[in-house]
């Protein structure tokens, strides 16, 4: 199955450098990786010209003036240029295990998308790995510099054929839905016109987008102990926004919405 990867970023060039690296790694590559940024400067520009003329893997850039949080128009920016059957979507600061986008191929079922985890880092592991990003580095779940609970360092323990046993059908929830680790058929994105481009500062886009496809019929599988991802640390973002954001979810939720106006047919080539 042909598959691209979307990476969303925003201003934070080392970590999207070292996430870059961490898809040199890939057991399995994507055809393409896109690069849906939020309105970065020349310095996230530089890092992608860098691994465009390494020339492993292909990259494309889709770019809109920094205007403030617009995490949904820039990821259907990003969407725009997929030229896959299915598409796996990261944050610019998840590192991926090497066998991240296989493990995501593997669990694809018609009807489905698939949310993964995120294995949380410590901030002074994040800092370590920025400091050398060109050095891909080495996970295991009890490696000190892991989020320190025991049921969070689960997270970091790969195990396919405990995959198949964890593996989760949920027709309806929102619960832990996270755009840092996910993956769909395009033609459902395409069905639902892909995320609300109304939703603008931090919160509640992916649910209002993952609402569509559960009103369109899409159900979801939890996919654990494959799929790992390693979340750099870094500053939460502003929740100013939230109450406006959840006015937009709740609107799709009492109105069983499967289509949004204002959405990714605003990108797509006619």
């Amino acid at each position: 199955m042909r598959v691209a990867l979307l990476i969303t970023t925003y201003n934070r060039p080392d970590a999207l450098e070292a996430v870059l690296n961490s898809v040199e790694h890939q057991s399995l590559k994507p055809i393409q990786v896109i690069i849906a940024d939020d309105g970065s400067d020349d310095r996230t520009f530089s890092v992608i010209q860098k691994y465009l003329h390494k020339g492993a893997i292909p990259i494309l850039h889709s770019w809109h003036e920094d205007k403030g949080f617009r995490l949904a128009e820039s990821r259907n920016r990003g969407l725009a240029l997929v030229e896959s059957d299915y598409v796996i979507m990261i944050d610019g600061d998840m590192i991926l295990d090497k066998h991240f986008i296989e493990d995501h191929v593997a669990n694809a079922q018609r009807g489905f998308f698939l949310q993964g985890g995120r294995c949380l880092l410590t901030p002074d592991f994040s800092e370590e790995i920025l400091k050398n990003v060109a050095l891909y580095p080495d996970f295991h779940y009890m490696r000190k510099g892991i989020e320190s609970r025991f049921e969070k360092r689960l997270t970091a323990f790969r195990a396919p054929w405990l995959t198949k046993i964890w593996k989760k059908e949920i027709e309806y929830s929102h619960k832990a839905i996270r755009g840092c680790n996910m993956s769909f058929f395009m033609d459902d994105i395409i069905a639902v016109n892909g995320f609300n481009n109304d939703m603008i500062g931090w919160g509640r886009e992916d649910s209002e987008f993952v609402e569509r496809l559960f009103n369109s019929g899409i159900k979801r599988y939890n996919i654990k102990f494959s799929a790992l991802g390693y979340h750099l640390y870094h500053v939460e973002s502003s929740r100013e926004s939230l109450p406006e954001n959840d006015r937009i979810l709740r609107n799709a939720m009492d109105n069983k919405l499967q289509y949004c106006s204002n959405g990714l047919n605003k990108f797509l080539k006619q």
